[in-house]
């Protein structure tokens, strides 16, 4: 079979971006439809984070003031404050920075999200613990055990790993029942721990991993696995704290990839089977609507380099100064 010269992709949807608050998300929301996608589900860690309804419903309407283009999916973030009366029809979210280790106390939260049919978001990674001999290269693997422990609590629980990076996250995937999915970045396809060692552009939490663990990625997006599909965790932060570290503050954990996102998943996909490059519409195709529109891809290389400025800084995606060999 011959490489393909164009991809055409119905209703592509990002299942997890971050779209800040603020001056920031003015310039990085309209990034969603410049990327290629119709559809944000949005990550609730703002400053302070959103745990109620209608902080939620706030938020998506100033996302919808500054690009009412794409449909907004919210997401409440899991935390002491949240009851099973505090509803919302998408999800809820967990992130790194919580630290969360026990789940029993959120039970009752689980039980009432299982009979709305609301999806639970996991960040599935523990805190780094040197008495566990836990770090940032073993942490997700040490969380899967709850994974599994929640899923044999709430079968009927439709939970989402997040942002899988190791082949241990993908079989045991695969291995839990239906109700258990997984979301895959477009970066960690690309990349593994050489690539952000050193290297604060490529630092995002989870980090990459080892190429044996890229491998199982690149596997299972390739089969076109059911269970598993796109969540970009794309992440933004201003240049200086991504490029810059001190003694006391590390720089920024998050690679921004949602100005180049469907260009730059085509050619990641491409590489891996060129022959198959329209795979790219079975790992992002979100469900079509009356709306809904085909973006065409043909094959024809661009340089990733645009940057934005804001106050005396800027925004730098990732790939910046590289080349992609497809274009929206």
């Amino acid at each position: 079979m011959s490489a393909p010269t164009e991809v055409l992709v119905e209703s592509p949807a990002d299942f997890h971006v971050h779209l800040r608050q603020g001056e920031l998300s003015e310039i990085v929301t309209p990034h969603v439809r410049k990327g290629g996608f119709d559809l944000a589900y949005v990550m609730p860690n703002l400053k302070p984070p959103i745990t109620k309804t209608e902080q939620a419903v706030a938020y998506r309407e100033r996302l919808r003031a500054i690009d009412s283009s794409v449909d907004y999916l919210m997401t409440l973030y899991l935390s002491p404050d949240l009851t099973p009366e505090e509803s919302y029809p998408r999800g809820v979210t967990t992130n790194s920075d919580g630290g969360i280790e026990s789940y029993e106390v959120y039970y009752p939260v689980f039980e009432e999200m299982q009979k709305c049919d609301l999806v639970l978001n996991l960040h599935g990674e523990v805190p780094s613990d040197a008495a566990s001999n836990t770090c940032v290269l073993n942490a997700e693997n040490a969380f899967l055990p709850h994974l599994k422990k929640l899923h044999e609590a709430f079968p009927k629980l439709r939970i989402v790993l997040e942002h899988a990076t190791t082949r241990a996250a993908v079989d045991m995937v695969k291995s839990l029942g239906d109700t258990v999915a997984c979301t895959i970045t477009a970066h960690h396809l690309a990349m593994t721990v050489d690539d952000w060692a050193g290297q604060p552009w490529n630092y995002c939490k989870p980090v990459a991993k080892y190429p044996s663990d890229r491998q199982a990625l690149q596997e299972v997006v390739h089969q076109g696995h059911p269970k598993f599909f796109l969540g970009s965790d794309s992440a933004p932060h201003l240049a200086h704290a991504k490029s810059v570290a001190t003694p006391s503050q590390p720089c920024a954990a998050g690679v921004y990839t949602s100005p180049i996102l469907l260009p730059f998943l085509a050619h990641i996909l491409e590489s891996l089977a060129p022959s198959t490059g329209c795979r790219v519409s079975s790992v992002i195709t979100g469900e079509p609507s009356t709306d809904s529109r085909q973006v065409q891809m043909p094959v024809r290389s661009f340089l990733g380099g645009t940057t934005w400025p804001l106050g005396g800084d800027c925004v730098v995606p990732f790939w910046a100064g590289k080349e992609i060999g497809w274009e929206i």
